[in-house]
Formats: C-alpha cells, structure tokens, sequence
C-alpha cells in the first residue's frame, strides 16, 4: 500500500486529492497546523511547516513513498522540503502554478509544458519560478526525485473572479442584487477553469509514477470559457442574469493594485492548455465537471458556509464602474 503525506492537504485543491487518494486505498497522512476540517480516513499530524523543529518533531522516524506539498510557495520553503525528505521518499511533488507560463510572448495556443516561464508582473508567480529552479537543481545534483504541477484556475471552495478574492461571496452578492460586475477587455479572452474533484484524478494519478519524476505537467480540464461566459454560468446558476460592465485592465488596475498580477499578469490573457502529456502519463484521465454542474456546487457550499461581502471588493468594482462612465461621456 503506497503510504502518501499531503502537506496542506485541506485546501481548495488539496481537499480533493486527500480524498480521492483515501478512496483509492491508500495510506494517507495530511500535515497542517488544524486550523480546518479534517480529512475522513486520513492520518492527521499536526506541525508548522515554518517551524523546522515542529516539522522535524512530527516526522520524526517517518516515511512515506509520496510527498506533496500544497504551501511551499517560494525558494526557501523549496530548500527546506528538499533538506527534509532528502533520502527519505521515493517521489516529492510541488505543486506550482500556470500563471508561471510567459503568456505575453507571441505564440499559438494552446499552452505546452515547455513553454519558457516568465513572470515580471506577479511576485506569487515569480516564487513558484524560484522553487521550481531549487527543485530541479535538486533532481540534477543529487537526484531528488521532484515532480512538478502546474495547476490553472482550479476552484471548489473558490469562486472564479477577476476581480477581489475567490475566498469571498462578493460577486454572486452583486449579480443577486442585479448590481454591476466588470469583465476585463471586452469580456471574450478565453481562460481555462477546473475543477479540484477533476484536477484530483489527474494529480492522484501521478503518484509514484517513476517517469513522472524530473517532468513537469499542468493538470486542467479542456473546457474554456470567456470571462463574460463565466459570469453568465454564475447567473444562470442563482437565476438572475448579470449586469456586466467591461473594462480594460489598466483602468481596472488603477482602482486596484493587485491587478497588476493578477490580472496583467495572468487573467487578461487568453488560456487554453495542451493536456496531452499529463493524458499520457495517467491513461483515463479526463475531466467529467463542467462548469456550469462545478459552480452550482461551489455557490451551495458557500451558501452552506460564511458568506464573505468584502467592501473594499466593492468599492473597486464600483470605482472602476465610475472611471468607465467617465470615459463614456
């Protein structure tokens, strides 16, 4: 039985992979701090992957055959993961991001996992570039055996948005009240959107696949929508049809800082991946949730949960509002 340690392993995407890989009859062991749920059929050990003593004290005599670490984000956290479980594991994946592709470059989608990764207006991005690099250095000196991942835009406890925080019920609040929401450009780049349960069967499929060591894949679902599509699935979801307002992303990054990375960076290019290496890797998989089925239970789970209206997301929707009708005359 392949014995498996989730770091993380109760978030958004690592919810569904602790899951899935507990149903697949595996040993599962998550490690976190226990702030959240607990995963069914898991082991649970409690540390801070901060602390290198708590981290050392929990593994203390331990191995497994597969690692995966969902909160190692920078240089660092990479040097320490590969100081820890060096010798100790068979496999070690790091779970980085697509938003480390260079979408400003001219070439032809869909996006491949040789494309050069490239950066300058994201610092998360630029992070998971740096760890990626200490991993593969790692592989080349020493032989750690790394596997890379590069999710996209991957929800189920997150909504889809490209403007504020997918942690909050903001956007769905303001389509319910028949309040405006902005799509960047004029709301028809394409972006890729997957679901955890989905990205679950391409990642559990991964484990301990000796070829998969040294490689890097990007795991999402075929399916792309427009932003302005993506809005319109949420209104159909809740019943009301949205009132969207477009805007270009340097007026939209006026009014909110973050943009630059966010969406500069990342979501007001257009995204369509090439899946045909991690299909080659795990024979079967495919992604079965459209995101018309995905958001309806996205949206019900934050029913279920607190509902989170921020402010400040408002204020910069409707600043940006403000800035357009300006611009309207």
């Amino acid at each position: 039985m392949l014995k498996i340690l989730i770091i993380g392993g109760t978030g958004n995407i690592s919810s569904s992979v602790s899951r899935l890989a507990v149903e697949k009859g595996y040993s599962v062991t998550v490690l976190n701090r226990g702030r959240r749920e607990t995963i069914e059929g898991a082991e649970h050990l409690y540390a801070d992957v901060y602390d290198r003593d708590s981290m050392e004290k929990a593994l203390k005599g331990r191995q497994w055959d597969v690692v995966a670490d969902f909160i190692a984000f920078g240089k660092e956290d990479a040097e320490r993961d590969i100081s820890i479980f060096s010798g100790r594991i068979n496999q070690f994946i790091f779970i980085s991001s697509a938003s480390c592709y260079s979408k400003r470059l001219p070439v032809s989608s869909p996006i491949t996992e040789s494309m050069a990764l490239s950066n300058p207006y994201s610092p998360y991005a630029q992070n998971k570039i740096a760890a990626e690099r200490a991993f593969m250095k790692a592989f080349d000196d020493e032989g750690f055996p790394i596997t890379i991942v590069r999710p996209s835009h991957t929800y189920s406890t997150r909504l889809i948005v490209p403007i504020g925080d997918g942690g909050e019920y903001t956007i769905i609040d303001r389509i319910r009240k028949g309040l405006p929401v902005v799509s960047p450009g004029d709301g028809t780049s394409l972006w890729t959107v997957t679901h955890s349960d989905d990205f679950a069967k391409g990642f559990v499929g991964l484990f301990a696949l000796q070829k998969a060591v040294g490689n890097a894949y990007h795991i999402t679902s075929d399916e792309t929508l427009t932003w302005d599509g993506i809005y319109m699935e949420m209104g159909r979801a809740i019943g009301q049809e949205p009132r969207i307002v477009h805007a270009p992303s340097c007026i939209i990054e006026r009014e909110d800082p973050r943009a630059r990375a966010n969406l500069i960076g990342d979501k007001m290019w257009s995204a369509v991946f090439d899946n045909s290496k991690i299909k080659a890797a795990v024979p079967g998989f495919t992604c079965t949730i459209p995101f018309s089925i995905g958001i309806r239970r996205t949206i019900a789970w934050f029913e279920k949960n607190e509902k989170i209206i921020n402010p400040q997301t408002n204020a910069i929707i409707d600043g940006v509002i403000k800035r357009m009708k300006r611009a309207w005359g």
